[in-house]
């Protein structure tokens, strides 16, 4: 078994004394592991690094096996994000959420999402709206997507301002009035034909409130685990730089 694919690392771990399982996430194949031979020596370690872009080759010889990869850098990133709080939780952040799907199973769009996220992490707001948007995507391929298109009570798409915690769907700011203290409210860059243009802190927040209730609800919770310490560091890295 044997094919040829593009894809971002978004992991490694030790194996043996001098190679490397190496953990990319795909374009065509998903979210894949193999192993680097000789990964951990100086030719080869400083780009088989998180973030970075390569043309793999994933061969092995039942399709169920782990595998070895032949990998080639295309695009250098791991500099850059180590640079800021944002890159580092940024990276860490995601990789943590793609671990949330099956390996091997294809999520195109999750793929091409991360590779966006990737090249705007020098702009906080521009990267946590991104974020946001990776983190409803992924609720969204995991079977827990949220209506935010139009109000549940009334069916209409205007004045959209808050989101019911018990069904994840939108609800008008009429509607919502009566019941605001316990609802979630709607980040304007996610109603539709909203503007994901430089929002403001409060926006980010409410943003990253909405989506974070709804992967504990749904995922974190049910699967017994926490969420990443690496979102609470992206989070608050984004509100540091927003507010400076």
């Amino acid at each position: 078994m044997e094919w040829n694919d593009e894809g971002i690392i978004i992991g490694t771990r030790k194996h043996g004394e001098t190679s490397l399982i190496v953990e990319i996430m795909t374009r065509h194949h998903g979210r894949h592991l193999g192993i680097v031979r000789g990964g951990r020596s100086r030719k080869k370690l400083p780009f088989l690094q998180p973030g970075n872009s390569v043309e793999a080759h994933w061969r092995a010889r039942l399709d169920e096996h782990l595998g070895s990869w032949t990998l080639e850098a295309t695009e250098l990133r791991t500099s850059e994000l180590m640079a800021t709080p944002i890159g580092v939780f940024g990276i860490q952040t995601l990789a943590s959420h793609l671990r949330l799907i099956p390996e091997r199973d294809v999520h195109k769009h999750l793929h091409e999402a991360l590779e966006i996220i990737l090249s705007h992490l020098q702009d906080a707001s521009i990267a946590a709206v991104l974020m946001i948007k990776f983190e409803l995507a992924l609720l969204d391929d995991l079977g827990f997507g949220l209506d935010l298109t139009k109000c549940a009570v009334t069916g209409v798409s205007d004045s959209l301002s808050h989101v019911s915690p018990k069904t994840g769907r939108a609800v008008c700011h009429e509607k919502a009035l009566p019941w605001i203290d316990k609802l979630l409210v709607l980040p304007c860059f996610l109603m539709p034909n909203g503007s994901d243009s430089h929002p403001e802190l409060t926006e980010i927040e409410a943003g990253f409130e909405l989506s974070g209730y709804f992967l504990s609800r749904h995922v974190f919770e049910p699967r017994n685990i926490a969420a990443p310490n690496e979102r609470a560091s992206f989070v608050n890295a984004v509100r540091r730089k927003m507010q400076g």
